[in-house]
């Protein structure tokens, strides 16, 4: 960690936490555009628009699946040689994506795309943010790793609108490839930080599984994190779609046509852009309210105003207004679980093995994005509507909230070091 020479003080920002930031930012970037092609390919192929929906639900999957164990091979065998080994893999099945000619070859590259994401990703690379960082900077340098994330949201989807203006996806594909993979010269600027205190290494990997899984709090933290997953995940992927179709279209949509929005679905792909900016606001302030107020008091307030933001959002005719309303608060609310659920993890059980305990409890997360990406399709081609799912996901949204409450927030190993 970097230390002000003139007043003596730990920096907040190093060359670990910019340089992690980079990363996250490239490789959500990448991952977030993915919506951008659904079209294109669907339509070069012939292929049903559910295919492409199963790809991205089993990116999400594969991601989550290899978030703990890249997070225990980078604390086995370093995190530089993890994320180096994320990158191939990413850029790898981006290049196998342009070749595809079948709905089942493009979901089995997205394997490897999910596996690409769990290397460069939260998993990792808060963990070696988190070991980098002093004590006092730990909750705000995650968030802003977090948000690091969320600017990628922003930018990814413009980019990618405006690469197809000028070449195919296939083409775009192989940029991403190559952007991935450029982030491995930033690599030996990123000085791996110290090891943890004594207390924290002398606990092997498979004694400190055992622990956690035996550990109440540790499983409610596992089994909150869902719900998490199911939201974002569906929201991302049928937001869009919801507004079109259930929102009746005026030209122009109030003041918004002064921004160029003059149908709903315009006005449903600015509200994804509404969210991406309000997610950066919302997770800054939740690394700052981390340190200062409990987590698991943090991550439940979070969860109920989700689950109350959404269902005024359901039972309220919707306009242009109350999606931009809705858009910003969900938005606030969106990534901000991130920071704290990891700072709680790590305060818990400390940093030695932080990556892989973390990864664990992501992949409840991303088990939530499967199910709510991929049940969305299924029940609105069943019923005509995304009501039940979004029903379903205000309940898990009440369910997070009630189960962080009885969360033992205290380290396990003293000193603590969150």
């Amino acid at each position: 960690m970097s230390i002000d020479a003139d007043h003596g003080r730990v920096r907040l920002f190093t060359p670990v936490l910019a340089i992690g930031c980079i990363i996250v930012l490239v490789g959500f970037a990448i991952r977030a555009s993915f919506g951008v092609f659904q079209i294109p390919i669907q339509e070069e192929y012939g292929w049903a628009r559910a295919e492409f929906s199963l790809a991205i639900a089993i990116q999400n999957l594969a991601w989550g699946f290899g978030a703990p164990f890249f997070g225990a091979f980078a604390e086995k065998m370093g995190d530089r040689r993890a994320i180096v080994l994320g990158s191939i893999l990413y850029a790898l099945g981006l290049v196998l994506t342009t070749g595809a000619n079948t709905a089942l070859s493009i979901q089995l590259y997205e394997v490897l795309v999910g596996f690409g994401i769990a290397g460069t990703g939260f998993g990792v690379i808060l963990a070696v943010v988190g070991r980098a960082s002093a004590p006092e900077h730990r909750a705000m340098s995650l968030a802003i790793a977090t948000a690091a994330g969320s600017a990628g949201q922003i930018v990814g989807p413009m980019v990618a609108v405006l690469l197809l203006e000028s070449m195919s996806w296939q083409s775009i594909f192989i940029v991403f490839a190559a952007s991935i993979l450029a982030v491995l010269l930033l690599l030996p600027f990123m000085k791996s930080p110290g090891r943890a205190a004594k207390e924290e290494i002398e606990e092997s990997l498979g004694e400190i599984l055992r622990i956690a899984m035996k550990d109440p709090s540790y499983m409610m933290i596992f089994v909150g994190f869902f719900s998490c997953g199911y939201q974002l995940a569906f929201i991302t992927a049928h937001f869009p779609a919801l507004i079109t179709e259930m929102s009746a279209p005026v030209e122009p949509i109030g003041w918004c046509g002064d921004l160029g929005i003059e149908t709903t679905a315009a006005l449903g792909g600015f509200a994804i852009s509404v969210i991406g900016a309000a997610n950066i606001i919302g997770t800054l302030m939740a690394g700052w309210a981390g340190k200062r107020f409990g987590k698991k008091w943090l991550l439940s307030g979070i969860y109920a105003g989700r689950s109350i933001a959404a269902a005024w959002f359901i039972l309220t005719p919707i306009t242009a207004n109350t999606v931009l309303v809705f858009s910003f608060a969900m938005g606030f609310l969106w990534l901000a679980t991130v920071p704290l659920t990891s700072g709680l993890v790590a305060h818990i059980y400390g940093l030695r093995y932080m990556a892989t305990l973390y990864g664990i409890v992501f992949f409840s997360h991303q088990m939530g994005s499967f199910v709510g990406v991929y049940l969305g399709g299924v029940l609105y081609d069943v019923y005509g509507s995304y009501t039940i799912v979004w029903w379903i996901g205000i309940a898990v949204g009440v369910f997070s909230s009630l189960i962080h409450l009885p969360v033992r927030e205290e380290s396990r190993f003293a000193p603590t070091m969150a």
